[in-house]
């Protein structure tokens, strides 16, 4: 069995026509709701994709049995009929010329990060009267942030939803922007594994404060949504919509709503009381990963390291990672077992252990400052969040890292929140009654919040261990090559960086390009064992 350019190129072209006529509408819609007034460059455009089992079926080989099991993913579908519109801040639907608008209501949204600001934003947009609360002070007056500081990187999930409410241009100005990976070995050596070679697409280094500090800034433009900061949520009844808050002052400050929406972190006060109910399923997972920070400072004004890249230092079972800061800083990132913390008693030890793994580092770091870093806090924990249902009735919902906190390897727990609000949006945009949009919600969405959880634990790995193999870089090189020269193929970083595909689609991608991969391997290698025995029986029998 051969394959050719041409071949795959007529298998492409077949698997396509076979997907129009069994449905015209089949394309993966990445497109959010058209809102009168903005550029057309914040209305993201339709990508088309091709499905796996008719390139398969294409090349002659027969499908797989797992592929068969696998529905077409909710973002294909066809267009619908009815036209979303927005109209003085409420977004309604337009059905056969008449306009409907949707209801207001008290949207109550307990957490002011990057994901419940978002999400105040778009209930505000749809005419909702939005209360914020925040048991931290404003992020904008903080001296100091609390709470974990790791630099973000930025992908079209997040970049998409931040088009949605015209701040993209904004975020990216002063972004900047990660070409590829930066391999840095125990002898002080450097190689480039670029993300996209092809299309030259790449993530963006944002600061998470920066981020916070500009889509606040957008909240308090609306008059309908209220900040309410050094609130905490103490005590919530979901059923009655009613919630009490303690202040900076310790007084109880009681509150209703409508629909309380939980974007308060990995400990989400709102998820334990879903908890509670019937019905709702939770699993958490601690690795045995901790993660220290340090920085590398800027030398002379400016970057000590080449700039556009995430570098990485792979240790096996240990790395350190750096991404660039808007002051010409990098933000480090030391993830190593906690045994191996443990082990590190005094400055003799620390100083010992970085000449041996990080010896280019330690320069750009400086002794005095790592050690100061290292031991002025403990290591902190990891955690990875699985449950299900987002939703209570039509009274409550969970969105971003209370719904599915993730290790922050793979660089989507800010998408991926961000993504839950667009899919959020479009949803109750079709004005169907609150109760059913949520269980639609809880439905296109756990089974993605599922892959990318486990998408982010495999490439710990992949970023510790497996990018200073050659298994890897022959692998990256095959897809860079296979994505360049066909374009339904398309690399698993680049289906979860680059593009809307849902999660659960770029894992079941990837699998039947492995599967593919492994037929074309293997038919290759019986066909250079053959052909040698053929050369040598005749040149010596």
């Amino acid at each position: 069995m051969s394959f050719s350019t041409a071949a795959f190129n007529v298998a492409l072209a077949r698997a396509s026509k076979n997907t129009r006529n069994a449905n015209p509408g089949y394309r993966c819609l990445a497109t959010p709701l058209h809102l009168v007034g903005f550029p057309q460059q914040h209305q993201t455009t339709t990508d088309s994709i091709y499905c796996p089992s008719d390139i398969i079926f294409g090349l002659n080989i027969s499908p797989a049995s797992w592929l068969a099991s696998i529905p077409p993913p909710s973002s294909f579908h066809r267009r619908l009929s009815t036209r979303t519109v927005m109209s003085q801040g409420i977004i309604s639907q337009e059905v056969n010329g008449r306009q409907e608008e949707g209801r207001r209501r008290r949207v109550a949204i307990v957490g002011a990060g990057l994901v419940g600001s978002l999400a105040a934003l778009n209930f505000a947009r749809m005419g909702n009267h939005v209360d914020l609360y925040e048991y931290r002070e404003d992020i904008r007056h903080a001296a100091v942030v609390q709470g974990r500081s790791i630099n973000l990187a930025l992908s079209q999930r997040g970049r998409k939803a931040l088009a949605a409410v015209g701040l993209e241009e904004k975020i990216l100005a002063t972004a900047i922007p990660m070409r590829g990976r930066m391999l840095h070995d125990a002898r002080g050596n450097t190689s480039v594994v670029l993300y996209d070679p092809c299309t030259k697409q790449c993530l963006y280094s944002v600061g998470r404060r920066q981020l916070n500090e500009v889509l606040l800034d957008a909240c308090d433009k609306f008059p309908n949504i209220r900040c309410h900061f050094k609130h905490k949520l103490t005590s919530a009844k979901l059923r009655e919509g009613s919630m009490e808050f303690r202040n900076a002052n310790d007084d109880v400050i009681a509150a209703q709503a409508d629909l309380i929406v939980g974007c308060d972190g990995a400990f989400s006060s709102v998820r334990q009381q879903l908890v509670r109910l019937p019905g709702f399923n939770y699993s958490q997972e601690y690795i045995e990963t901790g993660y220290l920070e340090l920085c590398i400072p800027s030398k002379s004004g400016d970057f000590q390291m080449p700039a556009n890249y995430l570098h990485i230092w792979p240790r096996n079972s240990f790395m350190m990672i750096a991404l660039p800061n808007q002051d010409k800083s990098f933000t480090v990132t030391l993830s190593m077992p906690f045994e191996v913390f443990a082990k590190i008693q005094n400055q003799h030890d620390l100083l010992a252990f970085f000449r041996l793994n990080y010896p280019d580092a330690l320069p750009l770091i400086g002794e005095q400052q790592l050690v100061k870093d290292f031991f002025k806090t403990r290591p902190q924990h990891l955690v990875s969040i699985k449950c299900r249902p987002y939703h209570y009735a039509d009274k409550a919902l969970i969105l971003g890292d209370a719904a599915h906190a993730m290790v922050p390897y793979y660089g989507q727990g800010m998408n991926a929140g961000m993504e839950d609000v667009t899919l959020l949006t479009d949803i109750l945009a079709k004005q169907l009654p609150l109760d059913e949009a949520l269980a639609q919600f809880t439905e296109s969405r756990w089974q993605d919040a599922f892959a990318i959880c486990d998408l982010a634990m495999y490439n710990y790995v992949e970023m510790r261990d497996l990018t200073k193999r050659w298994s890897f870089r022959l692998r990256k090189w095959l897809d860079t090559l296979l994505f360049r020269l066909f374009p339904g193929w398309i690399p698993l970083y680049n289906s979860v960086s680059f593009s809307s595909m849902p999660y659960s689609q770029c894992i079941a991608n990837r699998k039947w390009q492995d599967q593919l991969l492994k037929r074309v391997s293997g038919a290759t290698l019986l066909a250079v064992v053959l052909a040698g025995g053929a050369f040598y029986a005749q040149r010596f029998l």
